[in-house]
């Protein structure tokens, strides 16, 4: 939220707040997009700074739903382990695979390349705090991988089988944690004009790489005038501006800033008049989330679930070989509509780049699984 402080102009009878209109901001293509992401994050606070998220909510249905069809798998004989060992299954799976590999994903590929190493030393404990977000889909597929060969080893049942069944139902929990996403208002997508269902996100007003930020004390100001009760707020941002400006150092305005950020997202989700107000300096964007939701959670559940039960005498691999490679090209794709979070790989987000690699365990599967078909074939009696 380091945004140069924008210029404002004269009050006039036409501009009573003395506001520098938001002009250039959003291109002079028809715009149709009218929603403000107004979603809250939090479904209750259940005892001060406890509460129950959407986030948690969403991996928790993930689990739930999960276990359910792997169970009916197991049940029709369509898994290699038994039907009364999913519920540890998938307990172990949520720990050490996805929560384990999720969050060590996103502190490998995201925060320390952008944070460095040295934010990491001055707070450690970040690592744990997974219910302040940060959770990378990579990381957990990923960890997925390593924790199924360790358990099929342990269990004695093919790796490849026991990684089917997983990856039939793991695009579940991918379309559970991209609505929540979407619900967060993280993660969104790139700016897109013109485009009727796009959405204007609030949040993009703190991102210090979005357009949106620029005209943060614009913004705030103007929500100040509709929501009176920000007053006292808006005025110590004015004197971080003020101080800022007589070269009295940053810290001040930096920290003015942050709170009357958090309390313009919070007007926001109970204020018609505010999100109209934000909505004069806010891009529309592609609510980049849903396509993923639908991509990687409904179309990639919907291809592997109609395999796995049309066909019951697939040979293992298979199914981990498609959701490699589905995930990976659907992945890449979407990424086209995303507004990059993290630094590109040449001409690729760290998305779009991550995924090459999947492509590349997606063959690596799909001719095991060729090789285990050949192999059957050969040894069928006449």
């Amino acid at each position: 939220m380091a945004c140069r402080a924008p210029s404002v102009k004269p009050q006039s009878a036409s501009n009573p707040q003395g506001l520098a209109e938001p002009a250039g901001l959003v291109s002079d293509a028809p715009v149709f997009a009218t929603y403000v992401h107004n979603l809250d994050p939090v479904i209750v606070w259940v005892w001060r700074g406890l509460a129950l998220r959407w986030y948690g909510l969403a991996y928790l249905a993930g689990f739930v739903v999960g276990f359910l069809l792997l169970r009916d798998l197991a049940r029709r004989k369509l898994w290699v382990l038994a039907p009364e060992k999913t519920a540890d299954f998938i307990a172990a799976a949520a720990l050490f695979g996805v929560f384990l590999g999720g969050r060590l994903g996103y502190i490998l590929f995201y925060f320390l390349p952008k944070e460095g190493f040295g934010a990491l030393a001055a707070d450690p404990l970040l690592v744990f705090r997974v219910w302040e977000g940060g959770m990378a889909s990579h990381g957990g597929i990923l960890g997925l991988v390593i924790f199924t060969w360790v358990y099929s080893r342990k269990e004695k049942v093919s790796w490849t089988g026991l990684g089917d069944g997983l990856c039939v139902v793991a695009p579940v929990g991918l379309f559970f944690g991209r609505m929540a996403n979407f619900i967060n208002g993280e993660l969104y997508g790139r700016v897109a004009s013109g485009v009727s269902w796009a959405v204007k996100f609030p949040v993009a007003l703190g991102d210090d790489k979005a357009p949106e930020c620029a005209h943060f004390d614009e913004a705030a100001a103007a929500v100040a005038a509709v929501k009176p009760g920000l007053a006292p707020v808006y005025q110590a941002l004015e004197a971080g501006r003020t101080a800022l400006e007589s070269g009295m150092g940053a810290n001040d305005y930096l920290a003015a800033r942050g709170t009357m950020f958090e309390q313009m997202l919070a007007a926001n989700r109970h204020s018609a008049e505010v999100s109209a107000t934000l909505g004069r300096f806010l891009e529309p964007r592609h609510p980049s989330q849903l396509y993923e939701a639908l991509l990687e959670g409904v179309a990639l559940f919907s291809i592997l679930w109609l395999v796995r039960v049309r066909c019951p005498k697939a040979p293992n691999g298979l199914l981990t070989g498609l959701f490699f490679g589905c995930y990976a090209v659907f992945r890449i794709f979407s990424e086209y509509f995303r507004e990059p979070d993290a630094a590109l790989v040449g001409p690729l987000t760290k998305g779009q780049f991550l995924s090459l690699f999947m492509l590349l365990f997606a063959a690596g599967f799909l001719v095991y699984a060729w090789k285990q078909h050949c192999a059957s074939e050969l040894n069928r009696p006449e």
